[in-house]
């Protein structure tokens, strides 16, 4: 995918109109608290198998102090997981694995193009490339930084056994 190839053109979507907040993407998704990597959802088109999505990145972060001191950049691994969560949004919210839970299940040719810092709003776009129910989706990603595409890749969700993960936290308490 070439860097100026988008999965949505910025001007299909809206950054000031949001669809869901906060509290709807916590209806779909379990993350909290520092692990929550979005802050909004302003498009949607399920023709299409497409959603936008953006994180504000706030000098708050819990990895500013840390990565790296004085110059500080949003961790790849941050930007991967916003789109996750935004994958693991659409997927819940239209019920395409019916899972009560979406995990990682994959990263294929994500490259980092540009830094994501403090004050920037990083906004993402996902688009369905194929699902297989009650077992995988997989989307293509990009995150951009203004007009700038400053991350972009393949991710792969699978639905997370999450009752045999309750049971492995109850034993461990």
């Amino acid at each position: 995918m070439a860097p100026r190839d988008y999965i949505i053109h910025p001007s299909e979507y809206d950054l000031d109109r949001v669809i869901a907040d906060i509290h709807e993407i916590r209806r779909w998704n379990k993350q909290r608290f520092e692990m929550e990597q979005l802050t909004a959802i302003v498009h949607e088109e399920h023709s299409r198998g497409l959603c936008v999505g953006y994180k504000d990145v706030t000098p708050d972060e819990f990895w500013v102090r840390g990565h790296f001191p004085g110059v500080p950049l949003m961790p790849g691994v941050l930007m991967c997981e916003a789109a996750a969560q935004l994958s693991s949004y659409y997927t819940q919210r239209h019920n395409l694995l019916d899972a009560e839970v979406i995990g990682f299940g994959g990263l294929e040719e994500v490259r980092f193009r540009e830094p994501v810092r403090p004050g920037d709003r990083l906004v993402i776009a996902v688009e369905r490339v194929r699902v297989r129910p009650k077992a995988m989706i997989v989307c293509r990603f990009q995150g951009l930084v203004r007009e700038s595409i400053v991350v972009d890749g393949v991710i792969k969700g699978v639905p997370l056994p999450i009752e045999i993960l309750a049971q492995v936290d109850k034993a461990a308490t």
